[in-house]
């Protein structure tokens, strides 16, 4: 890893930090600057203003949940497998500390990405979501129809779930729930003739 790479982990690495412990809007480049051991220009000739800095956090931690959920090509039919990683990456979101402080304090941050626009980390979640779902076609797992179409509402209802945890968890356990996004998301791609 290149020094370069390895500053701006360092640097990414105390936003976390800085972000877990006051949030966002407490948290300014200066205090990141200082909380990774290197100047002020040296954070903003990477990131020009702290809402590119926690978009390119964001990125990271969610790019290493969705590999840390990933499951081997031979593991199941491609449709089981994309089905099993959703949940494991709404169980581990879940359990992230970060994606939880977003979720508690910062639904303002979390509101840009869930109503007005797809961020880097849904681009990413899209693109592996896809290719499950071409591999699923192939394999037969999964219906016919546009790939592209089918992957945003796999998306959309994973990050429902993931994100509105609380409006249910008066009526059902987080095992309930994760089971029912399974349920919606077998019924959705599963192929006609497989519901049979």
């Amino acid at each position: 890893m290149t020094s370069k790479r390895k500053r701006e982990d360092a640097i990414l690495d105390a936003a976390r930090e800085c972000i877990e412990a006051f949030g966002v809007r407490r948290t300014t480049l200066t205090d990141v600057a200082r909380r990774a051991g290197v100047s002020r220009p040296t954070v903003y000739r990477h990131w020009p203003d702290i809402s590119s800095l926690v978009g390119d956090l964001l990125t990271r931690e969610l790019r290493a949940v969705f590999a840390g959920c990933a499951l081997p090509s031979n593991a199941a039919p491609a449709r089981e497998r994309l089905i099993k990683q959703c949940a494991g990456t709404v169980r581990t979101l879940w359990g992230h500390p970060l994606f939880n402080r977003f979720v508690e304090t910062e639904t303002d941050v979390l509101a840009t990405y869930v109503f007005h626009r797809l961020g880097s980390s849904q681009h990413a979640a899209l693109e592996l979501i896809r290719a499950e779902i071409a591999a699923g076609q192939e394999d037969g797992s999964v219906r016919e129809g546009d790939p592209d179409e089918l992957a945003r509402l796999v998306l959309l209802t994973a990050q429902s779930v993931t994100t509105s945890r609380r409006l249910v968890e008066d009526t059902l356990s987080d095992e309930r729930l994760l089971d029912g996004l399974g349920r919606l998301l077998d019924g959705y791609l599963r192929p006609p003739e497989a519901s049979r």
